[in-house]
């Protein structure tokens, strides 16, 4: 097996400190691991939310379980913190593996998933893990990113702080403290849910809350379950809360189960339990700085939740950094393992310890651009990246057209096909097909980068009361990608282990080995976005309606945030389309829709604007009509339900 030794590094440094004068080495800039773990404490604390979710005429509390180097508070030292609310802990597990927490006899926490303990516990920082309300040891309800969820962890940065009330046990009265052994500095870190939370809290901007980093996490509940009224899963919140609820708390929730029923509507219209739930219009009141994850085509918490958040926060002028993989839903530990526990480190120490250590000064945003290959951009969107429009027009046949700048006019008709979807069209571009209109540019004479969020509007024309409408953006053209539509998401697992930090019996640092999972492509997805065309007043209620047929509408799609260069000799495409095959559900009946290309355009967000575009199209030549193996991009990505932390 191979094993990472910190030990060497641990010496290293602490010779270092004791050779090296301190007028020479200044201020510390890295946290060594001189603090025992085999020795650490660890406890476990019930925080009164002040909630009485469940209704049992008793405020309900939250566990939080505990891991601390011993050795800070005996020299009267006091640490900060990192923290991971969860509600996972006990029901599914937590990462790769599918780490669940394992107690002693006496209830004392011996096992914590993933290396964040095991790891910064020796570098001199807590680790908190807190159950959600509702799950695993707490009393209370789940309500999916609602109050109870977000209050599950404020009031735990409010307990590190002194300003909330700490037991010794679920139900007695034996006061715990914890401004003792901490400095109430407390960074989040969870993926999925976990993040989700992360983000929550951060938008309530309680005092203490230093730093963030959600990794595929949700800004928008509404988001993860609808696009624009297009239902994305066949099932809503109370699903999930049923999925991760402790035994007890199925039995005293139903109330809660029916509100997250009742105020979800399949409609897709929007209501007081979305607004509720949806932390971007509260960015304003963020203070923790942000170091967000997200994978480029994650299908499970889609990639709108991250650009929405993003921008929010840029508008904001929050402190804040990003990686974006070329994977699904996958945590950074399980894509770049050795670069990601370097960089956290380092943010962490930057943020909750204060140390100089540069990361603020490094570039803003790590983007894979193939397979374990990462470029760096110095702001992101890089600060050249102006939105262009750009038009479509008609072509050769019906359903195949261009794509460029400056006014177009005609119609394109398709029928919606519920059996199809975006693999599918990209690998038909150059064919006439019913079941989508294509339009693309010639072959680059240039590399062309999308960096931000997308938006197509289209005007089209019903034959039905009810249609879903999608838009993609392609990259046409051969490529090796991560294969993120695999079981693996663009990862595979090996049986080697590294190691991540000390271990103990109940608690080991050492994790699978994992790879990219590759395969090859002649068509890219690039960006996605979905509508459902009653609800194309969005802007004005979210309110869904019944279609005229016959009748004209114009709508706004927007399509998810990425980064992408489409290469040289590649073409760039748009599709528009009725059901996104596994993607969205389809209406009612069979609607076909027909575009008005004089009122259909798409708003893209291009690194040197429209020069760039009219520089990478000069000269461009029609592609040749492709078979479809040469086309063929990954496979259809089948996306079933399932609960936004779920790992493999």
């Amino acid at each position: 097996m191979i094993w990472r030794s910190l030990a060497t590094a641990a010496v290293a440094a602490l010779m270092a400190a004791f050779l090296v004068p301190a007028a020479a080495h200044g201020a510390p800039r890295e946290s060594a691991p001189v603090y025992s773990y085999a020795n650490a404490i660890r406890e476990s604390v019930w925080v009164d939310t002040g909630l009485d979710g469940d209704g049992d005429g008793h405020r309900d509390r939250v566990a939080v379980d505990i891991v601390r180097p011993r050795e800070p508070a005996q020299r009267g030292r006091r640490i900060p913190v990192i923290m991971d609310a969860s509600p996972y802990y006990s029901c599914c597990g937590r990462g790769n593996e599918s780490q669940k927490k394992t107690y002693d006899a006496d209830g004392h926490v011996v096992g914590m998933p993933l290396f964040y303990d095991n790891y910064f516990v020796p570098r001199g920082y807590a680790f908190v893990g807190v159950d959600l309300a509702g799950t695993n040891r707490s009393d209370g309800c789940v309500d999916v990113g609602g109050r109870s969820d977000i209050r599950s962890a404020k009031a735990v940065i409010d307990w590190l702080n002194g300003r909330a009330r700490g037991y010794t046990s679920r139900t007695g009265t034996t006061a715990a403290r914890a401004t003792g052994w901490t400095n109430g500095r407390t960074g989040m870190i969870g993926k999925s849910w976990d993040g989700t939370i992360a983000n929550g809290v951060a938008a309530t901007g309680v005092e203490g809350l230093k730093t963030i980093v959600p990794i595929s996490a949700i800004s928008s509940w509404y988001d993860y379950y609808f696009a624009q009224g297009a239902p994305l899963y066949d099932s809503g919140p109370d699903w999930l809360s049923g999925y991760v609820d402790s035994p007890d708390a199925r039995a005293r929730c139903a109330a809660v189960q029916r509100k997250l029923v009742d105020g979800a509507p399949r409609t897709g219209d929007w209501t007081p339990l979305w607004t509720e739930r949806d932390y971007v219009k509260d960015a304003s009141k963020v203070r923790a700085s942000v170091f967000l994850v997200h994978g480029m085509q994650d299908l499970n918490v889609r990639t709108k939740n991250f650009g929405q958040w993003w921008d929010a926060l840029a508008r904001n002028g929050v402190e804040r950094k990003i990686w974006l993989s070329e994977t699904g839903h996958v945590d950074p530990f399980d894509f770049r393992r050795a670069a990601w526990v370097e960089a956290l480190h380092r943010w962490f120490d930057h943020e909750l310890l204060g140390y100089d250590n540069g990361i603020d000064r490094e570039p803003m945003a790590d983007v894979e651009r193939h397979p374990d290959r990462w470029t760096t951009s110095a702001v992101w969107p890089p600060r050249t990246t102006a939105t262009t429009t750009l038009r479509p027009a008609k072509g050769a046949g019906p359903g195949v057209g261009t794509l460029g700048l400056g006014h177009r006019s005609g119609t394109e008709t398709f029928t919606d096909d519920p059996a199809r979807g975006e693999t599918d069209w990209a690998a038909d571009i150059d064919r006439s097909t019913p079941d989508k209109a294509g339009f693309t540019t010639g072959a680059l004479t240039q590399d062309l980068r999308l960096s931000g969020s997308s938006t197509v509007t289209v005007t089209a024309t019903p034959t039905t009361a009810a249609a879903h409408l999608s838009a993609v953006l392609v990259d046409l053209g051969p490529d090796t990608v991560r294969d993120y539509a695999g079981p693996g998401e663009g990862i595979g697992t090996l049986t080697d282990r590294t190691c991540w930090g000390a271990s103990t019996a109940g608690d080991s640092s050492c994790y699978k080995v994992t790879e990219a999972a590759t395969t090859d492509v002649g068509a890219t997805v690039v960006s996605r976005g979905w509508a459902d065309l009653g609800h194309y007043g969005w802007g004005k209620g979210g309110k869904g309606v019944a279609l005229t047929p016959g009748k004209a509408y114009t709508i706004t799609l927007d399509l998810a945030a990425t980064d992408h260069v489409v290469p040289k000799g590649h073409r760039l495409a748009l599709i528009v389309a009725g059901t996104d095959k596994d993607l969205i559900d389809p209406p009612a009946g069979t609607p076909a829709l027909t575009l008005d290309l004089s009122r259909t355009s798409a708003r893209v967000p291009l690194v040197g604007g429209a020069k760039a575009f009219e520089r990478a199209t000069r000269g461009a030549t029609a592609a040749p009509a492709a078979s479809p193996s040469e086309l063929e991009g990954a496979r259809a990505p089948r996306t079933p339900l399932r609960v936004p932390g779920e790992d493999r």
